[in-house]
């Protein structure tokens, strides 16, 4: 259990009796339903999902006792992507470059697509190549594209398994390092750090 103030009895009390509420509300809900995508249905469903999680957790906390019920896109309290033995993972890749020729990277991107808007901006042309060519071959490209390469990361995470279409309303959202089952990293900053370890240099 956590070092944060316990939940009380009553506490505890109080997010049973939410559950059992938002029951209710859902299948009254259903029985009202006007047809398969009913929004009312869908939001009862959501009420009871969020109700279920916060008295799991409740209760967790205070009893070290979980529900045998877990709600499909909706995770439990005692319920995270594990590193040592992931469900699923999440490959994370930044790489950053500078804008060194904007004439060449315009060029560049009308010769993928002859359409002349396909040039008409630096962030046009951006995207042209970028749906052109895959991230690795615009590494390496870089230099052809009017690019410079600076720094990249790569993180492999565990992560909850997800239905298509899941993350991508929020694909980037901040990476936790307590996930983290292995980087790679290229930095010239690590290069020159390796040096001034190096007496040869």
């Amino acid at each position: 259990m956590s070092d944060a103030a316990q939940p009380t009895i009553a506490e505890v009390r109080t997010a049973a009796e939410a559950v059992k509420a938002a029951i209710d509300r859902h299948l009254a809900a259903v029985e009202a339903r006007t047809g398969e995508n009913d929004p009312g249905v869908a939001a009862a469903y959501e009420a009871l999902a969020l109700a279920a999680d916060a008295y799991d957790e409740v209760l967790y906390d205070a009893h070290d006792e979980v529900t045998p019920f877990e709600v499909p896109g909706h995770r439990g309290a005692t319920s995270f992507p594990d590193p040592d033995e992931p469900e699923a993972i999440s490959v994370l890749i930044r790489r950053d470059y500078l804008i060194t020729d904007p004439l060449r990277l315009r060029a560049a991107a009308l010769r993928v697509d002859s359409a002349p808007e396909s040039a008409a901006s630096v962030s046009s042309a951006l995207g042209a190549l970028f749906a052109e060519y895959e991230p690795d071959e615009i590494a390496g490209r870089a230099e052809e594209l009017g690019l410079e390469e600076g720094d990249s990361t790569l993180w492999v995470t565990a992560a909850d398994p997800a239905e298509p279409g899941d993350w991508l309303a929020e694909p980037f959202e901040e990476a936790d390092p307590e996930l983290l089952i292995c980087r790679f990293d290229v930095s010239e900053a690590y290069d020159d750090e390796l040096e001034a370890l190096d007496p040869e240099h």
